[in-house]
């Protein structure tokens, strides 16, 4: 009898246990989504970096095309400078640079710019 009793108060604990841990998750996850989405639309007016993917340029040096295209959204060659992260000259043609969301739809706009896309990091291994 007394070992039933055990095994019922012992299942009583756990299952009380699982309830509480259950809720707090639940409860750390609505606030963790709440935040994301405060996050997210305020970073969404806030400059990302994005790959800008480009014709190769017949004129001019590629560097030259990537800030002047970049200049022509961003309003000044200064501007495109500071913005500028890299430019790829190699494997393939294009450019990194910070960009709002306003100017990645008006640089997706510009001769020559064949696709935008946002930058990611991968984790290879954990």
């Amino acid at each position: 009898m007394r070992s039933t009793a055990l095994r019922s108060s012992l299942l009583l604990l756990l299952v009380s246990f699982f309830a509480i841990s259950i809720s707090a998750a639940m409860a750390e996850a609505d606030e963790t989504s709440a935040t994301a989405s405060t996050v997210s639309s305020s970073a969404s007016s806030r400059p990302a970096v994005h790959i800008v993917y480009t014709e190769t340029p017949t004129d001019e040096e590629p560097e030259h095309f990537h800030i002047r295209t970049l200049a022509s959204v961003l309003g000044s060659e200064e501007a495109a400078k500071d913005a500028l992260i890299y430019s790829y000259k190699s494997a393939a043609r294009g450019f990194s640079a910070k960009l709002t969301p306003d100017q990645v739809s008006r640089i997706s706009q510009q001769p020559g710019v064949l696709q935008v896309v946002p930058d990611s990091q991968l984790e290879l291994h954990r």
